[in-house]
C-alpha cells in the first residue's frame, strides 16, 4: 500500500469520525419532540361543560371554580415552572355540540389533555376522536363505567364515584330503612340511568324494584314520569337525575300531590344548587337522601372545605360557593398532583403513567382505584340527609365495586391540606 492510499484511508476515516460526533453533538443538542399545549412556561388544556342548557343549573360553576384554583397555583409558580391555561367550552348539554368544541380545543387550539369533560351522553361521542389523536382524557365528570376501559381507551379515567356503586351504597340505605316498602326508580336514558339501577337492583333484587321510568333532557316535562309512580303506590324513590331534573320531579311530585321518600344519586342532590332552582319550594327538599364522595362545602371545620373556601374567595368570589365549587377544586388539585408526579418533562405518555401509578389522597371521602387495569375513580360515598333546610352527612363512609362485592366500610382518614394547598412534587 503506497503512501498516497494510507493517505486516502486516513482522510476517509478522519471524515467518518467526525461525522459521528457531528451527528452525537447534534443529538445531544436537539430539543425534544414537540408535546401539544406544553411550553417551557405553560400548560394548555381544555374541556366541554354545559354553561348553558338543561344540566347548566350547578354544574356551568365547575370548571370556574377548577380554574380559580388553576389561578391560584399560578400565582404560586405553577407546576414545574409551567402555568395552566384551562379552556372550557359551551357544549349545552348537547353530544353534537360536545364533538365540535372538543375538535376545536384538540384539533386548534392543541390542548394537552382534556380535563374534566361532563356528562355521560356528551363525553361518549367523543371517546374515540381522543383516542385516535391520542389526547389523555382525564377525569371525567360522570360515573359512568365507560370511562373504566383501559384497554379499549388507555388515555381516559373517571373521577366520581361510578354510578353502580352509588346506587349499591344507596339500596344499601333503603334495605335498612324502609324494608317492606314499594321502592321506585327514575333515571337518565343512558348509562347514568342503567348503571345506577344496575347497583340498586344488585342489593334489592330486580323484582323489588315495582316501577322504572326514565327521562330524556330534552323534555322538560316529567309529570307522564311521575304520575306513572304515583300510580304504582311508591313509598321510596330513587332518582338518577341532574340536579335540573331532581328539581323538576320534586315540583311535579308535589303539585300532584306525590310524597315518597326521595334518595338521590350525588349527581343531582348537592342542596345549595337545587335551592336555588327551586326558590320557595326548598321545603320539598326535606327529608332527603343523597350521597357525596368530597365534604359539605358549609363545613368550615372540614380543613379542605375551607381552604378551597379561601382560593374560592379571591380568585372566584362572584361565585356561589357550594357542592360543584367543591368539585371544581378538588378534580384541580387532582390533576396538579398528577402533573407533580409526571415531572418536569412532561409528555402525555407520562402523565397517563402517573395517573395510572396511583396513591393519589386528597379532599375525597373515599378512596381512588386508579391503576393499569382501573381508570374509574372514587370507589364509595357518604350518606347525606337535609333535615330543617341543612344537608348532613350520616353514618360511615361506604365503598365497593361495581360487580357482586359486599359494601363495606371505608375507616381510613383522609390527609390534612398542605399548608398551601398545593400538592408537593413527588
Amino acid at each position: 500500500m503506497n503512501a498516497l492510499t494510507r493517505r486516502g484511508l486516513s482522510l476517509a476515516t478522519a471524515a467518518v469520525l467526525l461525522t459521528a460526533v457531528a451527528a452525537c453533538s447534534e443529538d445531544a443538542n436537539t430539543p425534544p419532540a414537540e408535546v401539544p399545549g406544553v411550553t417551557a412556561g405553560e400548560i394548555v388544556i381544555g374541556t366541554h361543560m354545559p354553561l348553558t342548557g338543561p344540566a347548566a343549573a350547578g354544574y356551568s360553576e365547575i370548571a370556574p371554580a377548577s380554574k380559580a384554583y388553576f389561578d391560584y397555583v399560578n400565582a404560586n409558580g405553577g407546576v414545574h415552572g409551567r402555568k395552566i391555561t384551562y379552556k372550557f367550552m359551551d357544549d349545552g348539554y348537547n353530544p353534537a355540540n360536545t364533538q365540535t368544541v372538543v375538535r376545536k380545543l384538540v384539533l386548534e387550539d392543541k390542548v394537552f389533555a382534556i380535563l374534566n369533560g361532563l356528562g355521560t351522553p356528551t363525553h361518549t361521542g367523543v371517546l374515540d376522536f381522543l383516542k385516535t389523536n391520542r389526547v389523555p382524557d382525564l377525569f371525567v365528570a360522570s360515573g359512568s363505567r365507560s370511562w373504566n376501559q383501559p384497554d379499549k381507551y388507555p388515555g381516559t379515567f373517571g373521577f366520581n364515584t361510578d354510578y353502580t356503586v352509588e346506587g349499591k351504597i344507596l339500596a344499601t340505605h333503603i334495605k335498612a330503612t324502609h324494608a317492606g316498602k314499594k321502592v321506585c326508580f327514575m333515571g337518565q336514558d343512558d348509562d347514568f340511568g342503567r348503571d345506577s339501577l344496575v347497583g340498586v337492583e344488585q342489593v334489592l333484587g330486580a323484582g323489588a324494584v315495582v316501577a322504572k321510568e326514565k327521562y330524556v333532557t330534552s323534555n322538560q316535562n316529567v309529570a307522564p314520569q311521575i304520575g306513572a309512580l304515583k300510580a304504582a303506590g311508591c313509598e321510596v324513590v330513587v332518582l338518577a337525575t341532574v340536579p335540573g331534573f331532581t328539581a323538576l320531579s320534586l315540583g311535579t311530585a308535589a303539585r300532584l300531590g306525590f310524597k315518597p321518600s326521595w334518595v338521590v344519586s350525588n349527581v343531582g342532590s348537592d342542596y345549595l344548587t337545587l335551592s336555588k332552582v327551586l326558590g320557595e319550594g326548598k321545603v320539598l327538599l326535606e327529608g332527603m337522601v343523597g350521597i357525596s364522595n368530597l365534604p359539605s362545602p358549609v363545613d368550615m371545620s372540614d380543613p379542605w372545605t375551607a381552604a378551597f373556601k379561601k382560593i374560592h374567595d379571591q380568585y372566584n368570589g362572584s361565585a356561589p360557593f357550594n357542592g360543584n365549587t367543591v368539585y371544581g377544586m378538588s378534580v384541580a388539585y387532582l390533576f396538579v398532583q398528577s402533573l407533580q408526579a409526571a415531572g418536569k418533562d412532561l409528555t402525555r405518555e407520562g402523565l397517563i403513567a402517573a395517573v395510572e401509578k396511583g396513591g393519589f389522597k386528597g379532599p375525597g371521602l373515599a378512596p381512588f382505584r386508579y391503576g393499569k387495569d382501573n381508570h374509574s375513580g372514587m370507589g364509595g360515598g357518604k350518606l347525606t340527609k337535609v333535615t330543617a333546610g341543612n344537608q348532613e352527612f350520616f353514618g360511615p363512609v361506604y365503598e365497593t365495586d361495581s360487580a357482586a362485592g359486599p359494601v363495606n366500610e371505608f375507616k381510613e382518614e383522609r390527609p390534612a391540606p398542605p399548608a398551601n394547598t398545593i400538592p408537593a412534587a413527588a
